[in-house]
């Protein structure tokens, strides 16, 4: 039995700094994937929101906040949250009504609307909160656990701060040519380095943004595509949001006496390679038939982490592929083509939606500008909060 879905719409708004209330930006994403989808609104039978907390009562309730700015028409509606993974977990909730045949056609979005600066958790004591323990008692902000992420790959595996600026020239030049993207100009390595060091070794350039933005996903059965006209359309493959495994340390660190793989109850995957293998092991599509990837690039470095958290090559050569051009179009194997979010910002909700857009996009070949000559299957990764992550894999 075949667990695909069809996309037969994907829409956004351009992420920036606008001002706006996050339905506005919603809405306006919801409408381009409905008129891409060519689908009338009162087909829609089920919308899912990517909930926004920040945003008040409307974001913890998204799901009937965007049905009713869209204009009530019956359908059911649902809400999903999952940190950074909230878009893939969304369209994981439409797509099982679907392959449950309780509907037909599902309209997923998720929009916000940050604020200025990092991104923390919200007021008050909240001592059962890991988020504001960190933020408040550590003085831990993201980009100071980025830059650990970073040191450890120069440990590990001899990165230095010009492989990662390198990510970060790559993603500019890639969204030079996209219209949703905030930041669309070429940045040169000495640029990223001469920025100011925000968590040494990571520069300001390294990391990414706080933004507005939104994207939506219409999701049908494939029957539903079918009776419509299209025969093909690109397929959801699989969407994969594991949690750990318990214990979920490995012992990977350089010069260790001991054996790790030795080691009782040490996992056989990490965190996020457990996301890539749900996802390949469903969709029966393995790394090796991956003709892009939209990965979760906070920093520059973290993009390296995930290259090899796919198992698009192995440990420690993330930048080897990355100094040969292997990870830029016309590559061996393209890493966020889009730009990332290197170009984009963070918008928490609507930013595993963004990547499922960019990827249907080059896979009907539409990408213009940042096309990956053909495109066949395309990948997904985020991480979240407290052992939500993504993976979605899309195909043609």
């Amino acid at each position: 039995m075949s667990n695909d879905v069809a996309v037969l719409g994907v829409g956004m708004h351009p992420w920036g700094k606008w001002g706006k209330n996050f339905v506005t930006y919603g809405v306006h994403a919801a409408r381009a994937a409905l008129a891409d989808a060519d689908i009338p609104w009162t087909d829609v039978d089920l919308i899912v929101g990517g909930e926004t907390v920040r945003n008040g009562y409307g974001g913890y309730v998204a799901g009937a906040t965007f049905a009713q700015a869209l204009g009530w028409n019956g359908a059911r509606v649902a809400t999903s949250y999952a940190a950074c993974a909230t878009g893939a977990q969304a369209l994981d909730t439409a797509r099982a009504r679907i392959l449950a045949g309780l509907c037909d056609v599902a309209l997923v979005v998720g929009s916000d609307t940050t604020p200025k600066g990092f991104l923390a958790p919200n007021a008050g004591e909240r001592w059962d909160d890991p988020d504001w323990l960190r933020f408040r008692l550590l003085g831990m902000t993201n980009p100071a656990y980025f830059a650990l992420y970073a040191r450890r790959r120069m440990d590990l595996y001899g990165a230095t701060q010009a492989d990662f600026a390198q990510v970060k020239v790559k993603n500019a030049k890639h969204g030079l040519a996209n219209p949703n993207a905030r930041y669309r100009k070429e940045v040169s390595v000495a640029d990223v380095l001469g920025s100011a060091v925000v968590s040494d070794p990571l520069h300001l350039l390294d990391i990414c943004a706080t933004s507005d933005g939104a994207a939506a996903v219409v999701l049908t059965s494939v029957d539903y595509a079918r009776k419509h006209g299209i025969a093909a359309p690109v397929r959801v493959k699989a969407v994969s949001t594991v949690t750990p495994t318990f214990p979920n340390t490995v012992m990977d660190m350089p010069n260790l006496s001991t054996d790790s793989s030795a080691v009782a109850g040490v996992p056989e995957r990490t965190f996020k390679e457990s996301i890539a293998h749900a996802a390949y092991e469903e969709a029966g599509i393995g790394p090796e038939d991956v003709s892009l990837a939209e990965v979760y690039d906070l920093s520059t470095a973290l993009e390296l982490d995930w290259i090899e958290d796919l198992a698009l090559c192995k440990r420690g050569e993330a930048e080897a592929l990355l100094r040969a051009g292997d990870t830029t179009i016309g590559g061996r194997i393209p890493v966020n083509p889009s730009g990332g979010l290197a170009c984009f910002g963070e918008a928490v909700p609507a930013q595993a939606l963004a990547q499922v857009c960019e990827v249907t996009w080059q896979l009907r070949g539409q990408a213009t500008g940042r096309q990956v000559e053909g495109a066949r299957v395309g990948i997904t990764a985020n991480q979240g909060l407290f052992g939500h992550g993504s993976s979605v894999l899309l195909s043609v």
